[in-house]
């Protein structure tokens, strides 16, 4: 199951971008993933429940304690991150739980918040962001049981992404603004230090809480398409870290995004815990 979104070689205008509203919900919204049959999956946070839509119909699909971000493997598996759980949960394609991926120390580190996830493109495992102040970090978990720090230090390690050849990863420092490039050497090693690979557009009333990428994407061309917490955008930036366009999602304080065949599906809400909403930027 690898998804190929229609995303646009040339970049659409904002101006001629059209914002569809999908879903409002009491509970702020988090994790949109779409399989290869175009269905589109994301969490609830409070509501303690990853939800299934397409064509107008939403189900319950499965429950967590606070799920979060999440992606899809090759099988077609879910892999979730659940926050108060302090976990990483794995349900087959039809929603039941596989396995829950718990830990007391990754190395010398303690998982307290995952937060956002991705699998790698090999399929050999998978990175999970740790998501607290000062002293966050991303984790490697193998799928034959090997488990590493890959990076420390973070201040609030949240959106995470993989290149399509396994180099390197994007990761979300919310609390500094900005996106870290992490190479990678081989499976949970990386090489060398985190970089500093783009600095964000900062909140015009300088708001710390609208200083905060979320959730990110690579798209097939290598740009990063970051959702900006409390600005109420989603950024385009380039394979070189200039910022190359801002969508603005009608979500105040924006979480995270996925591709889909018409546009970007996109979540959030006006506060936490609610209420939530869903809603499709469209270019098609």
């Amino acid at each position: 199951m690898k998804y190929r979104p229609n995303v646009p070689i040339k970049l659409p205008d904002p101006a001629s971008v059209l914002r569809v509203p999908i879903i409002e919900f009491d509970c702020y919204t988090e994790g949109p993933a779409v399989d290869d049959q175009g269905y589109l999956y994301f969490t609830d946070l409070a509501g303690k429940t990853i939800w299934c839509y397409r064509n107008g119909f939403l189900n319950r699909w499965a429950t967590g304690v606070r799920p979060n971000g999440q992606c899809l493997m090759p099988n077609g598996d879910h892999l979730v991150c659940d926050s108060d759980e302090s976990v990483i949960l794995q349900f087959d394609n039809e929603g039941s739980l596989l396995k829950k991926w718990q830990y007391e120390l990754i190395g010398r580190l303690k998982v307290r918040c995952p937060n956002d996830i991705c699998v790698s493109n090999q399929g050999e495992g998978f990175y999970f962001t740790d998501s607290v102040r000062h002293t966050g970090a991303v984790f490697y978990q193998s799928f034959d049981g090997r488990s590493t720090v890959v990076a420390d230090g973070i201040d609030f390690a949240n959106g995470i992404a993989i290149d399509p050849d396994d180099r390197y990863l994007m990761v979300a420092e919310s609390y500094a603004n900005r996106i870290l490039k992490i190479t990678l050497k081989e499976p949970g090693i990386r090489n060398g230090r985190p970089e500093v690979f783009a600095t964000l557009p900062f909140h015009p009333e300088n708001k710390e809480t609208g200083n905060l990428p979320d959730g990110i994407r690579l798209d097939l061309m290598g740009r990063l398409w970051v959702a900006h917490y409390g600005m109420q955008k989603v950024h385009v930036v380039s394979p070189e870290g200039e910022l190359l366009r801002s969508y603005d999602t009608g979500i105040p304080l924006t979480s995270n995004l996925c591709f889909a065949e018409q546009g970007i599906y996109v979540t959030g809400g006006s506060g936490e815990p609610g209420p939530g909403s869903v809603c499709l930027l469209s270019w098609a």
